[in-house]
């Protein structure tokens, strides 16, 4: 089992910035890609960002060039840097884990965390 707990939502005005942070606990040595995905309301969930072991990243076509993936493995801890915020942009941020164990694939989430862009 992985946990996954989300951090530094809030609210923020256009233009601004904040910082996500998911912090994966348990069993941590198996997972190869971690991300972040979002839920708008009425809206389906979708990826925003993805990082894998060997640091490959990957993002959705909105968000690039203002959001940041990145990992700290001494932490145990991902996060998403979001820059330029836009109303658009408010939805509740999931953190995910992939792990792979005896050729199955476990996908984990966390409990999300609000992200309010306003004025």
């Amino acid at each position: 089992q992985v946990q996954l707990v989300e951090s530094g939502g809030g609210l923020v005005q256009p233009g601004g910035s904040l910082r996500l942070s998911c912090a994966a606990s348990g069993s941590i040595f198996s997972i190869y890609a971690m991300g972040w995905y979002r839920q708008a309301p009425g809206k389906q969930r979708e990826l925003v960002a993805t990082i894998t072991s060997d640091d490959s990243t990957n993002y959705a076509d909105s968000m690039k060039g203002r959001f940041t993936i990145s990992r700290d493995n001494a932490k145990n801890t991902v996060y998403l840097q979001m820059n330029g915020l836009k109303p658009e942009d408010t939805a509740v941020y999931y953190c995910t884990a992939f792990r792979q164990s005896l050729k199955v694939v476990y996908n984990y989430w966390g409990q999300g965390t609000q992200v309010t862009v306003s004025s």
